[in-house]
């Protein structure tokens, strides 16, 4: 079966995106959202990212495993 992209409802912060993320890559959580902040910071368009990811993918409930 393939892996799916999908928010997190446990542990998330705002949305669950790189919770969930970080769950599809096997990499821990911190890990991502340091990566993403700086992303954001840096180059801005990690916040535009972040909204599409929050409203374009299913949380994990809604996912079929």
């Amino acid at each position: 079966m393939a892996k799916r992209l999908y928010k997190i409802e446990a542990g998330r912060k705002i949305f669950g995106v790189c919770g969930g993320l970080a769950e599809y890559l096997n990499v821990d959580v911190v890990l991502i959202r340091i990566v993403w902040l700086v992303f954001a910071l840096c180059y801005g368009a990690g916040i535009l990212l972040y909204i599409i990811a929050a409203l374009v993918l299913p949380n994990k409930s809604e996912v079929a495993e």
